[in-house]
């Protein structure tokens, strides 16, 4: 399965929940591409097949002298030895040195951020489940602050598309920073008996 990355588009999450709710957090493997990771691929690769793993190689664009390898790796499956329950999960930007039989042999994901500050948030918060959302002690403050983070991440997505315009760095703002932002808000409400307020605003 081959997720094809879009700006703002993160199916880390997505992917470590169906593992959950498959029974299978234990049994999926991350690897993200880059130098000197092929070997470490190849071994997490030959795990999956034989014990019906999942392995996610992530980043695959970044990994061009390697992707002849997956090619390779990918023409001499042997389905009669491989075991039923085993899932290799790509991701990658769009690039030309993606190898076309691996893009004709796997299906193709995409998954891009809504268009519009409505749809973001609904998303946003479509994706926040009620353990989450009621998860705090100081709830109000919470709540509140949680809507705040949710408004600025929905901001952030829909300004990119002015390109550089008003920013000094680009950044590419995803919903991983989001979920981390949501974490980090959440630790600090619960470590401090009031709400810091400065600690937050900085």
């Amino acid at each position: 399965l081959i997720f094809i990355l879009s700006s703002g588009a993160d199916p880390t999450d997505a992917l470590l929940k169906l593992a959950k709710d498959k029974g299978y957090e234990d049994k999926l493997h991350f690897i993200s591409l880059g130098q000197g990771q092929g070997e470490k691929a190849e071994r997490l690769i030959k795990l999956g097949r034989d014990s019906g793993d999942w392995v996610c190689l992530q980043n695959c664009h970044l990994a061009a002298s390697w992707m002849s390898a997956l090619e390779r790796i990918q023409e001499e499956q042997d389905p009669g030895s491989t075991d039923d329950m085993y899932r290799l999960w790509l991701t990658s930007m769009p690039s030309p040195t993606f190898p076309v039989p691996v893009l004709q042999s796997g299906i193709k994901i995409t998954n891009e951020p809504p268009k519009g500050l409505r749809a973001n948030l609904m998303r946003t918060f479509g994706d926040i489940t009620p353990e989450i959302y009621e998860g705090c002690s100081k709830s109000r403050e919470y709540k509140k602050l949680l809507f705040a983070l949710g408004f600025f991440h929905a901001a952030i997505l829909e300004r990119r598309k002015y390109g550089p315009i008003g920013w000094n760095v680009p950044y590419e703002w995803m919903d991983s920073d989001f979920q981390v932002s949501r974490e980090q808000v959440q630790m600090y409400l619960e470590s401090q008996a009031g709400v810091p307020w400065v600690t937050l605003n900085y």
